[in-house]
């Protein structure tokens, strides 16, 4: 998943009750237990049967730094998938999103208007539908770019359009992103 995608989804483990495992054999036990069997967390971290055996019965403590990241990012994808629902669908129906950025916007506007980018330090409380349009997108597993497109989408309308109030034939372009957060 690219920038986008992981800002989403560290968005939604703010509003977690309880933090996730922290030692490998933590980890490794609740993965087997959400995947059924010692196979599929195999299969799922690309290592063997026999070595997340080991991790489940604590014979092996420390992993190599590329098979920890593997297992913190497998196992925060399944933690609490229910309040992990309930955040989600409460941004997309009543609560919305923050959006907080520093790229570099681009303009096509009326004739006579500046039309030069400039980097631009925006943050954004975006109302329930783009949340909804964001989530929906990442679901579907949409790329980096459709979802850079929803978010230059939302601010085009919220923060340079004022929802409507000014500037009606400006269009947004969001190039060269140097960050981007989200928070619910």
């Amino acid at each position: 998943m690219g920038k986008l995608g992981d800002s989403l989804d560290q968005a939604v483990q703010k509003a977690f009750t309880r933090p996730a495992p922290k030692s490998a054999g933590a980890q490794m036990r609740y993965l087997v237990k959400q995947l059924k069997s010692t196979k599929a967390a195999a299969q799922a971290l690309g290592i063997s049967q026999r070595t997340v055996e080991r991790y489940v019965k604590d014979q092996i403590k420390r992993p190599r730094k590329d098979l920890a990241g593997r297992l913190h990012g497998e196992v925060n994808k399944r933690w609490q998938p229910q309040v992990r629902a309930k955040a989600k669908k409460n941004a997309a129906t009543t609560g919305g999103i923050i959006i907080e950025t520093r790229a570099r916007f681009g303009y096509t506007a009326a004739p006579g208007t500046t039309e030069e980018s400039r980097v631009r330090h925006i943050t954004q409380d975006l109302p329930p539908e783009y949340a909804a349009r964001l989530f929906a997108a990442q679901e579907q597993g949409a790329s980096e770019d459709t979802l850079q497109q929803i978010a230059a989408e939302a601010l085009q309308e919220r923060y340079f359009k004022d929802g409507g109030r000014r500037a009606a034939g400006l269009l947004v372009e969001l190039k060269d992103v140097e960050y981007m957060k989200f928070n619910l």
